[in-house]
């Protein structure tokens, strides 16, 4: 469906620890006699029914995904099973009801499928092996759909149980909020099942519970951060929280000067690299970082800025909210917003944590988006046009001061 698969390296540790488990403790219980090595075969071609069994679960989330124009990113599988990573989360609860509940019904699905598989060929009496991964391919399809349709966010039950919330309040923050508060109660009880399973013997099976109940309480909380971010910062335009009075740095300049200059002084963790009004790159505080001391006096600020691309720059039209996901997409602190070539400001993560926290602290929801598209300045005819020498932007003939970053201009 084009959607990216990534195997995280914590996959791998938990693909051999659950291959092992079956080859010496589940199949020689359940099917006594049998060789190592097929023992072994038996554990490595379950774990990789499982690991495939959530693959097609999570691809059956992006499916519905997908299909109504949530874009996603990519799938991640990992220690705990996999995730889809959505770009943006769904803004109708009965999408969101249908999102989740498609993994627990697949996973139902392959249960069937395998077990009538694994009934079929034991009637003719097939190869234990065969069998046996069968039968345990469908058990472990039917407990991951039951585990996950527990009402704990942020397992799909959770979302199920999240978006029925938001479907009868309208409330997505406060559905949020009350789903997160049932996932805590399940994670505390899971985590002291698992302290009372270990204290009792049950060491390994204890302890996956605990980490389990603890990765439920964690990802609801992580969860709902992300849910009252993006509800503050819906239908926010970065051009109306951007800095507008930006300082720039020349590319000339060598990295010393750069420090004495500009980061031990101003307040700042990045500037742009402008040379004759044309942007050339980002400096970061990292870049700057990464320079040895002893080269710091002859590397200059275009050998050590990220160059300017589409990675680093944003229009003043884009959604906060996307900014934020870009953000985080490049491991970037701050964006450079232009527009047709043109620096009009600079956007950091603390311009956006300002925005959520103003937002919070004065009790504002969302506001509608604009009916039209949004520029920071006036369109006017060609040849009638200039640009502040400050921040860039476009400005009328005869402006004596920008009113983007209140500059002087040249008369």
């Amino acid at each position: 469906m084009g959607i990216p698969v990534r195997i995280h390296y914590t996959l791998w540790l938990v693909f051999i620890l659950i291959a092992w488990s079956l080859a010496y403790g589940y199949m020689p219980r359940q099917y006594p006699g049998l060789s190592a090595v097929t023992y072994w075969a038996i554990g490595i071609a379950s774990a990789i029914v499982l690991f495939a069994s959530v693959l097609v679960h999570e691809l059956s989330h992006s499916y519905i995904a997908k299909k109504n124009g949530l874009p996603i990113a990519r799938i991640t599988l990992f220690f705990f099973g996999g995730v889809s990573e959505m770009t943006e989360e769904p803004q109708d609860p009965g999408l969101e009801v249908r999102m989740a509940a498609a993994g627990p019904l697949m996973s139902f699905l392959i249960a069937a499928v395998l077990a009538a598989f694994w009934y079929l060929l034991s009637l003719a009496r097939a190869p234990v092996a065969i069998t046996a991964t069968l039968g345990y391919g469908a058990l472990i399809n039917a407990v991951l759909g039951a585990f996950n349709l527990l009402p704990a966010f942020p397992l799909d039950g959770g979302r199920v149980f999240r978006g029925t919330l938001w479907k009868r309040s309208g409330n997505l923050i406060r559905s949020t909020r009350n789903a997160t508060r049932v996932s805590e109660v399940f994670s505390l009880l899971m985590m002291f099942g698992g302290f009372a399973a270990i204290i009792f013997g049950d060491f390994v099976d204890g302890l996956w519970i605990v980490v389990l109940g603890w990765f439920i309480r964690s990802g609801a909380e992580t969860s709902l951060k992300q849910t009252i971010m993006g509800e503050a910062l819906a239908g926010v335009m970065v051009g109306e929280i951007m800095t507008r009075n930006v300082l720039s740095v020349p590319p000339e300049l060598t990295v010393q000067q750069l420090i004495t200059d500009y980061f031990l002084i101003q307040p700042h963790g990045g500037y742009p690299v402008i040379q004759d009004g044309q942007i050339l790159g980002l400096l970061t505080l990292q870049s700057v970082r990464s320079v040895p001391k002893e080269a710091r006096t002859t590397e200059t600020a275009r050998q050590v800025m990220l160059p300017s691309d589409p990675k680093i720059t944003v229009k003043p039209t884009v959604s906060a909210l996307d900014v934020m996901h870009k953000m985080a997409r490049e491991r970037l602190g701050r964006l450079l917003v232009t527009d047709n070539g043109h620096l009009l400001g600079i956007v950091t993560r603390g311009d956006l944590m300002r925005s959520i926290q103003m937002r919070q602290d004065l009790s504002l929801g969302s506001i509608p988006q604009r009916p039209e598209p949004w520029s920071p300045f006036t369109p006017v005819a060609p040849g009638q046009v200039r640009y502040c020498v400050q921040c860039g932007a476009q400005l009328t003939i005869g402006t004596a001061t920008c009113p983007f970053c209140n500059a002087k201009q040249p008369q």
